[in-house]
């Protein structure tokens, strides 16, 4: 089993399943409080609220549709399926989600809790599945790096498509249906009429939905459990997760990484609006500051990512990922520090985006390997579990970023309604922007000093579950 490929085909389409979720997933990091703010109409709070009460109990509902998937049975396999029955379901949740209803203050906040939190649900009824299919395609611990690093490339081209489609669809959309509602809270601000945002969510979920049936598709289910699910209660599956120590010290980890994207992304619209204020829109693109920043941090995340499968076999998953993520913390604080210089802050986030890309193929790979882990010492594999809480603690990093990203915009007085911004609350975007994630970084650097599996006792690790597979195998 460890010695078998997988074919150029299956893992482009095993790509083609983050590169649909993450073109959603990018919304939602990195446009959705702008959104809620300026275009929807609720407090910079009372967003920041939602986003962590939506996000924290439906972080809970990834473990149950992890152990839900674990003991789904069909021609298909255990994971693939989902990516069949969700992918219209993810596509029309999304478009509701952005739909600006007229109702009150009251009726809005109603409106956007639950479909924030529906939106949230169907998210992770096709996402845990799919990220559990990576344990299930292979065994191969070359190959899950290989695949892991293919599906973290689709996952920052799937956010650049959405960078470089957004704002001119959205801008594109308002003024073709939009009318005289069109305004802008700047000129170098994507649009805030309503009708702009729910036409051009609705155009790339029809792109997500295209690439979510071709992964189903393209893949194969192969890694089989050597012992039955039916002998093992989901309480028992529970126990063993909660006694797996580097599962936890992985989830604090990866939490600590994802708040430093989500504090990052969520202020850039404001940093580039409110403290750059550089008027300029590139011609025959419609895109602004912002959005060529974010194009810029993807196009680097994507070299790092391609980088990490042959710089961690080098130097080992862990060291990769301790250098990198200080990395990414120690450059973060230059954009405090530099001056307000266009080509300056793209340089700084080119660089920092290349560092934090080599950290997230690390993580997945590594949730992988804690499969593996817990097979050996337990007897039972349960991927969907375990990766579900891979997806817990990205939804828990996102979920409380946002939050945070709203709390501090509150506390530093943002008022969506101000022509320019108060210096207070300029200088808490500056925060945000530069030493806030860089302390995420650093606490995500402690905690993987006390990360116990090393690339040589993953490989003894497997060595093993061969064995017995293949022991089992004979009886």
């Amino acid at each position: 089993m460890t010695t078998e490929k997988i074919g150029f085909r299956e893992k482009i389409g095993y790509g083609f399943g983050d590169a649909a979720s993450s073109m959603f997933w990018k919304i939602f990091g990195m446009y959705s409080l702008f959104f809620y703010t300026d275009v929807f109409g609720i407090t910079a709070a009372a967003a920041g609220t939602m986003f962590l009460v939506a996000r924290l109990w439906d972080s809970f509902f990834d473990v149950f549709v992890g152990i839900m998937s674990d003991r789904t049975k069909t021609r298909w396999g255990k994971y693939r399926p989902y990516l069949l029955w969700f992918a219209i379901p993810f596509a029309v949740m999304g478009v509701i989600t952005f739909y600006t209803p007229d109702f009150g203050q009251t009726g809005k906040l109603i409106y956007a809790y639950v479909t924030y939190s529906l939106m949230m649900i169907v998210y992770s009824l096709i996402n845990v599945p799919y990220a559990s299919l990576l344990g299930s395609i292979t065994s191969n611990p070359i190959e899950r790096n290989a695949l892991s690093s293919y599906r973290m490339s689709f996952a920052f081209i799937g956010s650049f498509v959405t960078f470089m489609l957004l704002q001119p669809l959205v801008d594109f959309y308002a003024g073709r249906f939009g009318g005289e509602t069109i305004i802008k809270t700047a000129e170098n601000s994507i649009s805030t009429a309503p009708i702009g945002w729910v036409l051009g969510v609705g155009t790339i979920g029809i792109v997500c939905v295209v690439l979510f049936l071709l992964c189903f598709s393209w893949t194969k289910e192969r890694v089989t459990q050597i012992e039955t699910e039916e002998n093992v209660s989901v309480k028992q599956d529970l126990k063993n997760l909660f006694h797996n120590t580097p599962w936890w010290i992985l989830i604090g980890t990866g939490l600590a990484a994802l708040l430093f994207n989500a504090i990052r992304d969520s202020v850039a619209i404001y940093y580039f609006r409110d403290y750059v204020q550089v008027n300029y829109k590139m011609e025959g693109t419609g895109w602004d500051m912002t959005t060529i920043y974010f194009l810029v941090g993807q196009a680097a995340n994507l070299i790092g990512v391609m980088a990490a499968p042959t710089i961690s076999a080098k130097y080992g998953k862990k060291r990769t990922y301790m250098i990198s993520i200080l990395m990414a913390g120690i450059l973060s604080t230059g954009f405090y520090f530099i001056p307000n210089n266009v080509t300056l802050i793209l340089i700084l986030q080119f660089f920092t985006s290349i560092f934090a890309g080599y950290v997230l193929p690390l993580l997945w790979s590594m949730f992988a390997d804690i499969v593996d882990h817990q097979e050996l010492t337990t007897g039972r594999r349960a991927t969907g579990l375990i990766f579900s809480s891979s997806s817990m603690s990205q939804k828990l990093g996102w979920a409380v970023g946002a939050a945070l990203s709203g709390w501090i915009l509150a506390i530093f007085n943002y008022n969506p309604q101000a022509a320019q911004q108060a210096v207070e609350t300029i200088f808490g975007e500056r925060l945000m922007i530069s030493f806030f994630p860089a302390f995420c970084c650093l606490l995500a650097f402690i905690g993987m000093l006390f990360y116990p599996l090393s690339d040589k006792k993953v490989k003894g690790i497997i060595e093993q579950l061969d064995e017995k597979r293949a022991k089992s195998a004979i009886q």
